[in-house]
């Protein structure tokens, strides 16, 4: 038990040292059934990833610490689409933004582990950095993938051939986990489709090829911010 506390005090130290020198802080957590804290960045640049360590008293006496990370670097392509999380934004300078958590006991506490800027440059815990930066590689391949993909049949077909050729090349995942770029794609293709059988291929059309755009446009950020 000692050394699960002792563990536990290490890991909170290296947080503060970590919370000492970020660009985000927080404060004003609430605890209980509706938990959330406010996030304020106190730096010259927009945020666009971060990572809080939350962490509890577990049952034998030491320290639970879960890691949670937002990462917002799509948004300034997403953020006016209809299912847009209004949360889930770069965090600008000088903003202050209510975060939702899931529900925490009332002894939790929050801090802040890890920032990634704008131009890509972050601070904060090198393993957390790390893994946000290669997740965000990995989805830039999947969207340069599906680009491909859009841009290889929508230049060569057109109508309700294009949408079912689409269909047929994203019925089968590239991996073992289809991932989100893919199986967005694959939806937004299915539900096109249907509109065209229906007798709306010409708008159908229209629909697809501007979803593509928008896969190109999150591609060139993926580009940009996975560097």
């Amino acid at each position: 038990m000692k050394k699960l506390m002792g563990c536990a005090a290490t890991l909170a130290f290296a947080t503060l040292l970590y919370a000492a020198d970020l660009p985000v802080s927080v404060s004003n957590l609430v605890t209980g059934p509706v938990s959330h804290v406010e996030l304020a960045n106190t730096g010259a640049q927009p945020v666009t990833a971060w990572s809080l360590a939350i962490m509890t008293p577990s049952d034998n006496g030491g320290t639970r610490r879960v890691i949670e990370t937002m990462d917002a670097y799509l948004a300034d392509v997403t953020r006016d689409l209809p299912r847009s999380s209004p949360h889930l934004d770069w965090l600008r300078p000088g903003q202050t933004r209510e975060i939702p958590l899931d529900p925490l006991p009332r002894d939790a506490t929050v801090q802040i582990v890890a920032v990634v800027l704008e131009d890509v440059t972050a601070a904060g815990d090198p393993q957390i950095i790390k893994s946000i930066l290669q997740r965000r590689a990995g989805e830039r391949d999947e969207l340069r993938t599906v680009a491909d993909t859009f841009n290889t049949v929508l230049q060569s077909k057109h109508g309700v051939a294009a949408l079912q050729e689409l269909r047929d090349r994203f019925a089968t995942a590239t991996g073992p986990q289809e991932s989100t770029p893919h199986r967005t794609a694959r939806e937004a293709v299915e539900t096109y489709l249907q509109r065209a059988t229906a007798g709306n291929a010409d708008a159908a059309e229209q629909s697809i090829r501007t979803y593509a755009a928008l896969i190109g446009r999150q591609y060139e950020l993926a580009v940009k911010h996975s560097r």
